[in-house]
């Protein structure tokens, strides 16, 4: 764990390794300090971050200074942490972003030197921990006597089945301590297996007791090989747990490539095992066929018997019977869900679909009634069944602005906004974040209309939802660059809702953003797809570093918007599905029959394209009526979706 530690320690913005020392360090005074030192923390300068931070000035951004010089000391293990230096940094910012992040980069220090006495003193003021800095603290706590720790760690087991290395620790020692048992432990693995990594599973199996532990290459090769590792497997494999639960594991890894093959191979097997363990499996392939939207799924589910279902398995399980059109096995399954599952909105909106489709029109009409206020994907739906399409309230294109006073003379919004006059986009939004944390509803929204005046829209958006995510559309639904966006809207013959609705969802209309995947820009180009457009369309000259500029961004955003349009049935819904996941996966995700969009939508595999479509679809719906003054039909506009044709 120390290693892991120490590694996470030490890519603290690139800078491992030390440069050279200048013969002269130059002095820079304002803004120009600011931007030398931080060029200087990202080169791993030493020599001129001590400089920068001898003196002061004062700037807004001078803590900043101190603070990148004390990153960069406490990455270095050669040198001690400055504990007097770093304490009254923390007592001067203290309530800052600034002494939140130097507290957390202090105590990753201190974790890798193993100086556990000094974490667990200095860990208590940090206010916002993320799940490896909690696993750390679990982690000082043992070693410093407190095992407490432990019970804690057990009551949140079944969250932590893909915590970082950082757990590992006080997982272990949970289950050695028999706060959890080894049936927890192989239920873990269980799960764990069932997952994009689902190596974790090895050190689940690890942690066992070496007697009844899968031998190590065997448990490698039923996660990495699963198909050829089942063909040699031995008659009596089910003697031992461990056989089984490989077994299980490599059903599963072969469900995530192909649930039919998965389902005819567990028929091979399940006499030898037993009837838990063909329930659980039985799960397993039933949502990865759900999720491969095969017509088999509803059967898989059937199968599953008795057998706890996971969450996601829960929810696939509904998906299944939408996409099949039983309405009867919809309201069975969702009525079987936990009260906490079957309150979210989702539900509550198919489940009242499932009841007018059984002629019980007030159970569904008090389910609808129940979210028909919320001004999201389901809470527009429900309005609609209830006859009431969208439109904005009386006050939803009021730009009025109230008073600025405390937002403008916060500090934190102030030394944001510094940052992002100096082009530092990141510190910037920490710094905006932070500022809006535990803040009231008058601050948030002064706070967006200052966002607003200084042309950062992707805050003030985010800041007017944060205030009141069923008000001030007007800001909530910015449409700036009109004048550049509407003629190519025009001219490709696009709604002009819709473009918005793509654009707010992709950039929040940050000119420079840019996607962790290379999408850039307005509208999230992706660099190949902007030479291919480009191509498509005759632009010459064209170089991926035109993706920044607006114009250009545009001009190939709305062009690949009418290109997929043109190649999806000219269907927004498809189209939508197409711009985030790729064009091909949009049309494979059709069905043999008509399919209510709606439908579609739900039963999309991608989660993040799935929540995609929705936000689109809603945010065109808003700016539609923004835009034409009258109300919007949601449901209009998702239509249905025609069939897969068939010779695809």
């Amino acid at each position: 764990m120390k290693t892991g530690l120490m590694a996470a320690a030490l890519c603290v913005a690139g800078m491992l390794l030390p440069t050279a020392a200048p013969a002269q360090v130059p002095r820079a005074f304002g803004d120009d300090r600011i931007v030398a030192a931080h060029e200087a923390v990202r080169k791993g300068d030493r020599d001129t971050l001590d400089v920068l931070a001898a003196e002061s000035s004062p700037h807004v951004l001078d803590a900043y200074v101190r603070y990148w010089r004390f990153v960069n000391v406490l990455a270095r293990p050669e040198l001690p942490p400055p504990a007097q230096e770093l304490d009254a940094f923390l007592q001067r910012e203290a309530g800052t972003v600034l002494a939140e992040r130097l507290r957390a980069e202090w105590l990753r220090r201190l974790a890798t030197d193993g100086d556990w006495t000094g974490f667990a003193a200095l860990y208590p003021g940090l206010q916002n921990p993320d799940r490896e800095m909690r696993c750390t603290a679990w982690t000082a706590r043992l070693m410093t006597g407190d095992t407490r720790a432990l019970d804690e760690v057990a009551l949140e087991w079944r969250t932590l089945d893909n915590a970082p290395a950082a757990c590992d620790t006080a997982l272990r020692a949970t289950h050695a301590t028999g706060r959890v048992d080894d049936d927890a432990l192989w239920r873990r693995a269980r799960r764990q297996a069932d997952t994009r990594k689902p190596d974790d599973a090895l050190l689940s199996w690890n942690w066992l007791p070496a007697e009844i532990a899968p031998a190590a290459a065997d448990a490698e090769q039923a996660l990495r090989s699963s198909a050829a590792w089942l063909d040699r497997l031995p008659a009596n494999f089910a003697v031992t747990r461990a056989g089984r639960e490989l077994v299980l594991a490599a059903l599963t890894r072969i469900a995530w490539q192909d649930a039919r093959l998965a389902h005819a191979r567990l028929l091979q097997l399940q006499d030898r095992l037993g009837s838990e363990e063909r329930g659980d499996i039985q799960a397993v392939i039933a949502m990865h066929a759900a999720i491969d939207q095969m017509p088999e799924a509803m059967a898989f589910y059937r199968a599953v018997g008795n057998a706890e279902l996971t969450p996601l398995q829960r929810a696939w399980r509904v998906r299944a019977a939408l996409r099949a059109g039983d309405w009867a096995a919809v309201r069975t399954a969702i009525e079987a869900l936990p009260e906490s599952e079957r309150q979210q909105p989702e539900w509550t909106y198919w489940l009242g679909r499932a009841h007018a489709a059984a002629g019980r029109a007030g159970d569904a009409e008090a389910l609808f009634s129940h979210i028909a206020a919320e001004p999201h994907f389901y809470g527009i739906l429900a309005a609609e069944e209830l006859g009431r399409p969208f439109a904005l309230p009386a006050s939803g294109d009021s730009l009025a602005v109230p008073p600025l006073d405390e937002a403008e003379n916060d500090p934190a919004l102030r030394r944001a906004l510094a940052l992002y006059r100096l082009g530092l986009r990141t510190e910037a939004t920490r710094e905006w974040s932070w500022a809006l944390r535990g803040r009231d509803e008058s601050f948030r929204l002064a706070a967006a209309h200052l966002a607003l005046r200084n042309e950062l829209y992707d805050r003030a958006i985010n800041s007017a939802e944060l205030s009141n995510p069923r008000a001030n559309y007007a800001l909530r639904f910015l449409a700036p660059y009109r004048e550049l966006i509407e003629p190519q809207v025009h001219m490709q013959g696009l709604d002009l809702g819709w473009v918005y609705g793509l654009m707010r969802q992709e950039s929040r209309f940050v000119v420079p953003a840019r996607s962790s995947a290379g999408a850039q820009g307005l509208m999230q180009v992706m660099p190949a797809t902007g030479k291919w457009v480009a191509n498509k369309i005759g632009l010459r000259g064209y170089h991926p570093r035109q993706l920044n500029d607006p114009n250009t961004n545009v001009l190939l955003g709305t062009s690949y918007m009418r290109l997929i349009l043109n190649d999806l049935d000219d269907h927004p819904v498809l189209a939508s599905a197409g711009y985030n996941a790729g064009p091909g996966r949009a049309r494979r995700w059709r069905d043999d029959k008509p399919l209510e969009a709606a439908i579609y939508i739900e039963t999309i595999p991608f989660n993040e394209t799935r929540d995609y479509v929705k936000k689109v679809m809603v945010n065109a719906v808003i700016y539609g009526a923004m835009f034409e003054h009258r109300p919007q039909s949601l449901k209009t506009r998702l239509g249905v979706i025609g069939p897969r044709p068939a010779s695809e």
